[in-house]
């Protein structure tokens, strides 16, 4: 059977199972949750609560500073102890909002269904989802409301979910669409009346036959929702990918999925629109895989946002060994961690604890020319020209060489057999044409 993909891309193992068959679990209550006010891409937030105040679940905390931003909300009730600069999954100091927990867990009484898809207009859902500070929940965290608003000009026809999950180790997507593919569907029809789109695909790689079949089975009587099969594949979740394996249309260097008429989410995004809308209650937990050989019991956890990393860790037995490396999110993509202090927020899609062994980073050599990093490349670049200027300080030449166009995938780095830095190079050159083209902007 063929299966959809795109061109380019690498096969790492999936080293899925360990959580793939494990249902998901509430995770413990923390006694303390730290709220940054920066947990998606855009404006942060303002905080809105003071030291001493008593905030109820579900009650902002933070307003949104800017269009691209979303509020943020309590996931406990209880006593604001702090409003500090606290480190974050980032690795920056980021404002945060300290909430100690009384335990009683009380709903703040703004919280109330929104009614349904038949009574909502597009402008309604799109303010809802705002309010609710949804944001991309594969990892990106983009604010979802953004992308339900084109410009003029720029009609969406197609929307497609991403239930991919391609970064190896997780599984917590794999598991939503097993045991609530309901609510993705419900949250999908809601994003296609906000933006009048006529056709929907949920890809799904084929190593999940059962989300798949249970996704299959969910859309079995939606005539404009069709579920599609992908080659399992990284980076097989990147947007501009999924769009050219499920569509066959391809987004222009420098464009965006609008300029072909598509608009793409996560399946854990449409499961919380449709949570949103049928109760009410904002953004405030989530699902979060933990895996890897250093923890004791690898589990899919529904994890309130705010949940310090140390508490997961210990609901998971602790330490099967000492850690060598932690990672919040998945290990082609994530972000080492400096400690265990930080707080899981929006986009914490994974927590990995790799041991020292694994963590061990292989020695440099000559590049041997095999063009590896080329062929795996699925947006078309050389990246060892691009590494090489941005070691070299050639930011003008690597510009030319696209480096803007880089989705950093990590696909080159982890073929290159020369274990030359590649993504870490390019990523500086990124960074280093970012700020020049700030800087003559001004």
């Amino acid at each position: 059977m063929k299966f959809l993909t795109f061109k380019g891309g690498t096969h790492p193992p999936t080293y899925k199972e360990p959580t793939a068959n494990l249902s998901v679990e509430k995770a413990i209550d923390p006694s303390v949750v730290v709220i940054p006010m920066q947990q998606h891409i855009g404006a942060p937030c303002e905080p809105i609560v003071k030291v001493g105040d008593y905030v109820k679940v579900g009650q902002k905390v933070g307003e949104a500073k800017g269009f691209v931003s979303v509020p943020v909300h309590a996931s406990v009730s209880g006593e604001v102890k702090a409003v500090q600069m606290m480190l974050s999954a980032s690795g920056t100091e980021v404002l945060s909002v300290v909430i100690e927990s009384d335990g009683r867990n009380e709903i703040d009484p703004s919280i109330s269904p929104k009614g349904d898809i038949g009574s909502l207009d597009p402008k309604e859902i799109i303010e809802i989802i705002k309010e609710g500070g949804i944001v991309g929940m594969g990892g990106a965290t983009f604010p979802t409301h953004v992308k339900l608003s084109p410009p003029p000009g720029k009609k969406l026809d197609t929307i497609i979910l991403n239930g991919a999950e391609c970064e190896p180790y997780l599984t917590a997507d794999h598991r939503i669409m097993l045991e609530s593919p309901d609510e993705i569907v419900y949250g999908l029809k809601v994003i296609m009346k906000a933006v009048q789109a006529e056709k929907a695909y949920i890809g799904i790689e084929n190593n999940k036959p059962d989300a798949i079949e249970a996704m299959k089975k969910a859309v079995a009587n939606e005539k404009d929702i069709e579920v599609v099969s992908l080659e399992t594949k990284y980076p097989q979740g990147a947007e501009k990918q999924l769009i050219t394996a499920c569509t066959q249309r391809v987004v222009p260097s420098g464009g965006l999925p609008m300029d072909v008429g598509v608009l793409v989410n996560n399946v854990a995004t449409a499961a919380q629109i449709a949570k949103t809308i049928k109760t009410g209650m904002p953004l405030i937990e989530r699902i979060t895989t933990v895996s890897g050989k250093a923890i004791k019991t690898p589990k899919n956890l529904l994890i309130k946002v705010g949940t310090p990393m140390k508490d997961i860790i210990e609901q998971c037995g602790g330490y099967s060994e000492k850690p060598g490396k932690i990672i919040m999110g998945g290990p082609m993509m994530g972000m080492a961690q400096q400690g265990v202090e930080v707080p899981l927020t929006k986009g914490s899609s994974g927590v990995l604890l790799f041991t020292e062994q694994q963590a061990k980073f292989p020695e440099r050599s000559n590049c041997i020319r095999c063009a590896k990093c080329v062929s795996v490349c699925p947006v078309y670049l050389q990246p060892l020209f691009i590494s090489k200027y941005s070691e070299n300080d050639a930011m003008d030449h690597a510009e030319k060489y696209r480096a803007l166009d880089c989705i950093e995938c990590g696909s080159c780095s982890y073929v290159c057999p020369a274990k030359i830095p590649l993504l870490q190079n390019i990523r500086v050159a990124k960074r280093s044409i970012a700020d020049k083209k700030r800087k003559q902007a001004k």
